[in-house]
């Protein structure tokens, strides 16, 4: 807006991968704002997310959005230990790694591993590819690694909206098994900050420590059991009709999709740069990726009307003559 002009009413944002349709924001109870949160907050919050997840007897532990674990992360491997990431993907990773003085390996494959990682991160589905592992890959991984004191990280923050293969469930046969759900992507409320680790109790106390006393508030932990406790499958429907809509926005467009997930897609394009700054000009955000020149990422829009903004913007900025040719 600084650089474009506009305000927030005047901009489409499609930069990111959330639910563009939350659900109604649930009844905040008062005491929540007004002490510390306490236990029974907290035990609420967890038992929602074990009922949503399907982690048997683990409680995930809530965090202040995934990000704040990815943070710690590197803090459970000894100082120097080196880690891999099946890349391309999230960059947070590789920052927070070789902030906390461990080696890393970007990996396109996982038949790139070798006994010398002692974590590998897996973001499942991948952001912003789309990529998905198998869950059976997953568990394999998972015990190959624990065999030599190694760690398995699955982000499946964007696993909401596909479910089926999520490794949530198996992290009480995996004791270094350690999953991040993010409550942000498929309710849209990403200004909560609620995120959950998934992991044996060892790891999570490692974690806790690491995170201390209160660092999710009472609000959010209030408003993230209300909402995992709500209709899920009405929402992933809603996303579904939203995903179909940007198909069709993508396709007037005449743009190749190279992959994605139900809450955005990834095109290819020349010169994505300069048709995310074109777009930008109509007041419409994209996500471009320096490393990948081609590469553009969409979430969805809220409605028809927003699609066919984003189809026209795009076209515009495609057309020959404009920046992109």
């Amino acid at each position: 807006m600084r650089h474009y002009g506009g305000t927030h009413a005047d901009w489409l944002d499609v930069s990111t991968g959330l639910n563009p349709c939350p659900p109604e924001l649930p009844a905040i109870p008062r005491d929540a704002w007004l002490r510390l949160p306490d236990e029974s907050a907290d035990i609420e919050a967890r038992h929602a997310a074990r009922d949503l997840y399907g982690t048997r007897t683990i409680l995930p532990l809530p965090v202040a959005g995934t990000q704040a674990a990815i943070q710690c992360l590197p803090g459970i491997l000894p100082l120097g230990a080196r880690a891999a990431i099946l890349s391309p993907t999230y960059g947070e990773y590789r920052r927070v790694f070789e902030a906390g003085g461990h080696p890393i390996d970007l990996v396109e494959d996982l038949d790139a591993l070798g006994p010398a990682h002692r974590l590998v991160v897996v973001v499942n589905p991948n952001n912003p590819t789309g990529r998905l592992v198998r869950r059976d890959v997953l568990l394999g991984l998972a015990e190959k690694l624990a065999a030599s004191d190694g760690y398995l990280v699955v982000d499946e923050a964007f696993a909401d909206v596909a479910p089926d293969e999520s490794v949530a469930d198996a992290v009480e046969d995996h004791s270094r098994l350690i999953v991040l759900r993010s409550l942000g992507k498929v309710f849209g409320f990403a200004g909560v900050r609620l995120g959950f680790v998934v992991a044996a109790k060892p790891i999570q106390a490692r974690l806790q420590a690491m995170l201390g006393p209160w660092s999710v508030s009472g609000p959010a932990l209030a408003v993230g059991a209300a909402l995992m406790r709500g209709d899920l499958d009405t929402i992933r429907a809603t996303i579904a009709r939203r995903a179909q809509g940007l198909d069709m926005a993508l396709s007037a467009a005449k743009v190749t999709v190279l992959g994605g997930t139900p809450l955005f897609r990834l095109v290819d394009v020349a010169h994505a740069r300069l048709v995310h700054e074109r777009m930008a000009q109509a007041h419409i955000l994209t996500r471009f990726f320096d490393a990948h020149p081609t590469w553009l990422r969409l979430g969805l829009t809220p409605s028809a009307q927003a699609d066919l903004r984003l189809s026209t913007a795009l076209c515009d900025a495609l057309a020959p003559g404009g920046w992109a040719s």
